[in-house]
């Protein structure tokens, strides 16, 4: 997959993660930032429990579930 798929799919998930977590996104940078290091978090969790997710709707879901897991993690440590 190229920089430009991983730059869309991390935009999206990262806005679709944002309208689930607080119901907003965080602007372009920051939604492609949150995507990306979600789809780290997610891939990293996915092959843990053993499942695969291919194409551009699997890398799309496994990015949107890790940058939902990274934003409901910043909120825990935010209200400690």
């Amino acid at each position: 997959m190229g920089i430009i798929a991983w730059l869309i799919i991390g935009g999206l998930a990262g806005w679709i993660a944002g309208h689930i977590m607080r119901g907003g996104g965080f602007g372009i940078l920051g939604n492609i930032g949150v995507g990306v290091v979600g789809a780290v978090i997610g891939g990293g969790l996915f092959s843990l429990l053993g499942l695969k997710a291919g194409g551009f709707i699997g890398s799309l879901v496994t990015a949107i579930v890790g940058a939902v897991l990274l934003l409901w993690v910043i909120a825990k440590v935010k209200k400690a």
